[in-house]
């Protein structure tokens, strides 16, 4: 980020907050001069805060205090420097939490979803229109969605030490013991820059599931080595690959982005993923 970004987001704050950056109280402008409240809502953390270090501001933490998204967030959202580096969701987090000593970059991708639902839904409201394809005749069709609606999936497990993100699961073919982690923020982004790596050396072939598993693995029968997990999850049987794939998925901790949808074309009623394209924050609003 900038040195003007950092300044920008820094006056952003102080605007919100009864505090300036030296400890001094000021004058909150748009309740005393404007008496208007920026609203502030409690949003449910799927992990429940079991994941995060019992010395830190989110341990135990069933909700986070996160405030409507405003005209500054969207400056955000238009960074090119920020979505160049790939940061814009953490930079709005960031912003909109109230609590600053929580880095979004550390939080599981499933409670960052939470929030940035939240924050979609008191910024432009809960109706998401969004174009689909229909999973049976491959027609596209603009369909309404109701993002108030979507469920929370809790964490289903119960973390191997209190405060970390540490599970484990058995192999069903090799019989294997393999501790695991959900992933978060930061292991996203470096999914992402990885990617991009890739592209721009010519490598068209993606290994969607031997890269994300290669982020969620920690060990193999006590084994940590980085280079010796990618090789095993290279040769690895299908069978334990989608034990494994589907063990994280159901006990993962986030929104259930799954709804389902009327095509227009088939009248099929089908189960589908909504997508968090464009149109998730930059909604055709009057």
């Amino acid at each position: 980020m900038s040195e003007d970004d950092v300044r920008a987001n820094r006056n952003r704050n102080e605007v919100f907050s009864n505090v300036s950056a030296g400890g001094i109280p000021h004058r909150n402008v748009m309740s005393e001069d404007f008496g208007y409240e920026v609203p502030v809502e409690n949003v449910p953390l799927p992990s429940m805060g079991a994941v995060y270090p019992v010395d830190g501001p989110l341990h135990g933490q069933e909700t986070i205090q996160v405030r409507a998204m405003t005209a500054a967030d969207e400056d955000i959202l238009t960074s090119r420097a920020l979505v160049k580096k790939g940061t814009v969701i953490t930079e709005l987090i960031r912003s909109c939490a109230i609590n600053k000593d929580i880095h979004p970059d550390q939080m599981l991708s499933g409670d960052r979803n939470a929030i940035l639902v939240s924050i979609r839904i008191t910024g432009y409201g809960a109706e998401y229109s969004v174009e689909i394809e229909c999973p049976e005749c491959d027609h596209k069709a603009a369909q309404d969605f109701n993002l108030a609606a979507l469920k929370i999936k809790r964490l289903g497990l119960e973390p191997m030490a209190a405060g970390s993100n540490v599970f484990e699961a058995t192999l069903p073919m090799t019989k294997k013991n393999v501790k695991f982690k959900f992933l978060t923020g930061t292991d996203e982004r470096e999914m992402m820059v990885i990617a991009d790596r890739k592209k721009k050396q010519g490598h068209h072939a993606e290994a969607l599931i031997t890269e994300r598993l290669s982020h969620q693995i920690l060990s193999i029968d006590g084994i940590t080595d980085k280079n010796k997990i990618r090789h095993f999850i290279r040769n690895m049987p299908a069978r334990d690959s989608l034990f494994l794939r589907k063990h994280i998925d159901k006990h993962e901790p986030g929104i259930d982005m799954k709804t389902w949808m009327e095509c227009p074309a088939c009248a099929e009623q089908s189960e589908v993923r909504l997508p968090m394209g464009a149109a998730f924050f930059w909604p055709d609003t009057e």
